[in-house]
C-alpha cells in the first residue's frame, strides 16, 4: 500500500511470518449436558433438516397459475402442506429445495391436474388448516403420508405413476 513520503521507509524489523504455538491445547469434547454429539435429532415432530429449506417460498410464485385446487381447498393450506413435502424431499438429497420438489409434492396430491374424485376426497381433510401452527401435528401427518420411495422418484416418474394409479404414491398405514 502507497504511503506518504514523510512517513520513515524502513524500521529495521523483519517481516512476520506465521509460527506455531509451543503449545497445543487439548482435543474439545462435548461435555455439558445438551451438547449434540451425534448429528441432528430427527424423527416425530422435528421433520427434516436440510439446508437453506425456506427457499421453497421463493418457489412458489411459479406455481400461480398450475394450481387446480377444488371450491372449500384453501391455497395457504395447500401451499403448506406442498411446501413440507418439498423440504423434506429436498433434506433426503442434502440439499436446498428446487422447483422440481415443490412440482412433485404437487403432483403426488393432485393439484397439477385434474385429479381423481378419490384423491379429492382423500386430500381435502388431510389439507384442512394446515397453514396454522396450531395443526402441525397434521402436517407432519400429511408429510409423513408421502413415502421416501415416492420422494426418490423423478418428477416424470411420479407423473406417470399418478395418471396410473395415484393411490401408489402415498402411504396411509
Amino acid at each position: 500500500m502507497a504511503a506518504p513520503e514523510y512517513v520513515p521507509r524502513g524500521t529495521g524489523l523483519e517481516p512476520r511470518i506465521y509460527e506455531s504455538p509451543q503449545h497445543v491445547p487439548p482435543r474439545w469434547e462435548a461435555d455439558r449436558p445438551s451438547e449434540v454429539v451425534t448429528g441432528q435429532p430427527s424423527g416425530g415432530a422435528y421433520g427434516h433438516q436440510g439446508p437453506d429449506l425456506g427457499y421453497v417460498y421463493t418457489l412458489l410464485p411459479l406455481f400461480d397459475d398450475r394450481l387446480r385446487l377444488v371450491p372449500g381447498e384453501d391455497r395457504a393450506d395447500v401451499d403448506a402442506g406442498c411446501c413440507a413435502v418439498a423440504m423434506k424431499r429436498s433434506s433426503l438429497f442434502g440439499r436446498a429445495p428446487v422447483v422440481h420438489d415443490l412440482e412433485i409434492a404437487y403432483r403426488v396430491w393432485g393439484f397439477l391436474d385434474d385429479a381423481p374424485a378419490g384423491l379429492i376426497e382423500v386430500r381435502r381433510p388431510i389439507f384442512e388448516g394446515v397453514a396454522h401452527p396450531h395443526h402441525y401435528g397434521r402436517l407432519r401427518a400429511l408429510t409423513a403420508a408421502v413415502p421416501e420411495a415416492t420422494l426418490r422418484l423423478t418428477p416424470r416418474q411420479v407423473a406417470d405413476r399418478h395418471r396410473n394409479e395415484w393411490s401408489s404414491l402415498l402411504d396411509f398405514g
